[in-house]
C-alpha cells in the first residue's frame, strides 16, 4: 500500500500557539476602559438578580450603563480620527 500522507511539514504556526501582537495588544489596552465598564454593568445586574427590585439597585444598574455609554462615547472619540490600514479612501 503506498502512503499518501503530506511530504513536508507544515510550515505555518497553529493560531491557538502564539502570542498576542503588539497591534492586537495596544487594541485590547485601547478598549479597557469599556471593558471595565461593562464588567461593573454586569457586575451590577447580578448583584440586582439576588434580591427584590429596589431603587438603590436600578441607580446602580443605570449609573453602570451610563459609564458604559460614556467609555464608548470617549473610545469613539479617539479612534476618529485614526486611519483604518485597508479601509476605503
Amino acid at each position: 500500500m503506498k502512503h499518501i500522507g503530506a511530504a513536508q511539514v507544515v510550515v505555518t504556526a497553529d493560531e491557538s500557539d502564539r502570542e498576542p501582537t503588539l497591534a492586537e495588544l495596544d487594541a485590547i489596552e485601547l478598549e479597557s476602559p469599556v471593558i471595565l465598564a461593562e464588567v461593573d454593568l454586569l457586575d451590577a445586574q447580578i448583584k440586582a438578580m439576588d434580591r427584590p427590585a429596589n431603587e438603590m439597585d436600578a441607580r446602580r444598574i443605570r449609573r453602570a450603563r451610563n459609564r458604559v455609554l460614556a467609555a464608548r462615547r470617549d473610545l469613539i472619540n479617539r479612534t476618529a480620527g485614526a486611519s483604518v490600514p485597508g479601509g476605503a479612501a
